[in-house]
């Protein structure tokens, strides 16, 4: 199955790459690697605010980390012309989670990244990552994810 039938599958349509904030580019692609810039939580009704170990649960930061991941290959699929099929694998995550000083569980918000990397592109979807604590992140979003793509 292709990534497309496989996103399509998960009833996942992945939405134009989201144009960026400041002065940097979306992504950088050098040779078969594409650098993407951290995308933040935000989806078609708009930013999926909070922070961890306050006002948001785990399993809705896990939420808006999926949806983060989405982004990132809406942004791989811009960087390969419009063809996610030349994607070959995800390098690494870098999740960054919106929490209080004590809030422990970062992994488990980011595993709402990976585990959907890895439920809509299979073992191309395995990676390496990081998940750290921010005291905030941009417009108050819970999460933002960066990422580092093989493609062809």
């Amino acid at each position: 199955m292709s990534f497309a039938e496989k996103l399509k599958s998960l009833g996942v349509t992945l939405p134009d790459a989201p144009a960026p904030a400041a002065n940097y580019v979306p992504f950088v692609k050098t040779g078969n690697i594409v650098y993407v810039s951290g995308q933040i939580s935000m989806n078609e009704s708009g930013l999926i605010k909070g922070k961890l170990g306050d006002d948001m649960e785990v399993e809705a930061g896990a939420e808006a980390a999926r949806v983060c991941a989405i982004n990132l290959l809406a942004q791989v699929r811009a960087a390969c012309d419009g063809d996610i099929e030349r994607l070959v694998r995800v390098i690494k995550l870098g999740g960054f989670v919106n929490s209080t000083a004590d809030f422990g569980d970062q992994p488990k918000v980011i595993n709402g990244a990976s585990d959907f990397m890895v439920e809509a592109l299979g073992d191309a979807g395995r990676h390496s990552r990081s998940a750290v604590s921010a005291a905030s992140l941009p417009f108050g979003v819970a999460v933002e994810i960066e990422g580092i793509f093989e493609v062809s």
